[in-house]
């Protein structure tokens, strides 16, 4: 793509990702930039990730699909003044995101919300694309849920 600013933003199909891809539109539409809509996919043979498959080229196609529906509802969301690509690359997703964001002016990931010990047992790609990068990272939090007023009661 050849832009000012662009901006590559990791989707996987989660609130997280859809969240990191609509901050990512508006930023860039603020800018005048672009996004490149980025989904790494691998297959081992074990069934987790945004898409199972039972070959590898099931996997790619499927992992494509999904980029291409987050692309697609976006546009409904947002309409289509920004310009954006998409980008399917095998790989894990920390190096994948990491590598598809050199040359970016800005990465952008979404947030899971995972508890500190499944992060350490599962390995975070926001961790890994803020070590490898070489450009800025923005992680876009998950929202914290509001809470009900909660003051304790004072009975006498």
């Amino acid at each position: 793509m050849t832009t000012r600013y662009l901006i590559v933003v990791g989707v996987d199909g989660s609130d997280g990702g859809r969240r990191a891809l609509d901050w990512a539109v508006q930023e860039a539409g603020a800018r005048g930039g672009a996004v490149e809509a980025v989904i790494a996919w691998s297959w081992d043979g074990l069934e987790f990730g945004p898409a199972t498959a039972t070959n590898p080229e099931e996997a790619e196609k499927k992992a494509a699909g999904l980029l291409d529906d987050e692309i697609r509802t976006l546009a409904v969301r947002h309409g289509s003044h920004v310009p954006i690509a998409a980008q399917v690359i095998e790989g894990s997703p920390g190096e994948a995101l990491a590598r598809a964001g050199h040359g970016a002016d800005l990465l952008v990931l979404g947030s899971h919300g995972h508890s500190r010990i499944r992060r350490t047992v599962l390995g975070s790609v926001s961790e890994a694309c803020i070590r490898a990068a070489t450009c800025p990272v923005v992680v876009i939090p998950v929202p914290v849920p509001e809470q009900a007023d909660t003051e304790p009661v004072l009975r006498k």
